[in-house]
């Protein structure tokens, strides 16, 4: 099973970003799941970003992205998206998308499987 991130790319600081994360196989399907965004910027260790519960209803961020990230999620599209608003320059690294069933969402040992990133740039 693969989760497929897409969607980063270089932006100005202050932009905004949509980032999207589908399932790559039919058989899989992410509404069985939490789902997770995590980054890893250069040198430093994977970050949590944000979560959603199985059924979108309850959400969870970073202090650092609140306010200006929302997660979403369409499960019958059987993807989950990140909207990036307000977007600053610390704002940059690799993006990951994951998928959980229990355990604490801002764990990284918690989830079950992980997307190959896309990568955001945000310039000053």
């Amino acid at each position: 099973v693969q989760l497929q991130a897409s969607g980063g790319g270089l932006v100005q600081a202050g932009g905004s970003l949509r980032l999207s994360c589908a399932a790559s196989r039919r058989t899989f399907s992410i509404s069985r799941y939490r789902m997770g965004w995590f980054r890893q910027a250069p040198g430093k260790e994977r970050e949590f970003v944000a979560t959603i519960s199985w059924n979108g209803v309850n959400s969870s961020y970073a202090d650092s992205v609140k306010g200006r990230f929302t997660i979403s999620r369409d499960n019958a599209k059987n993807t989950v998206y990140l909207q990036m608003n307000s977007l600053k320059p610390e704002d940059t690294a690799a993006y990951y998308c994951a998928a959980y069933k229990r355990g604490d969402y801002d764990v990284l040992g918690s989830y079950d499987y992980w997307g190959q990133g896309t990568l955001v740039t945000v310039s000053s």
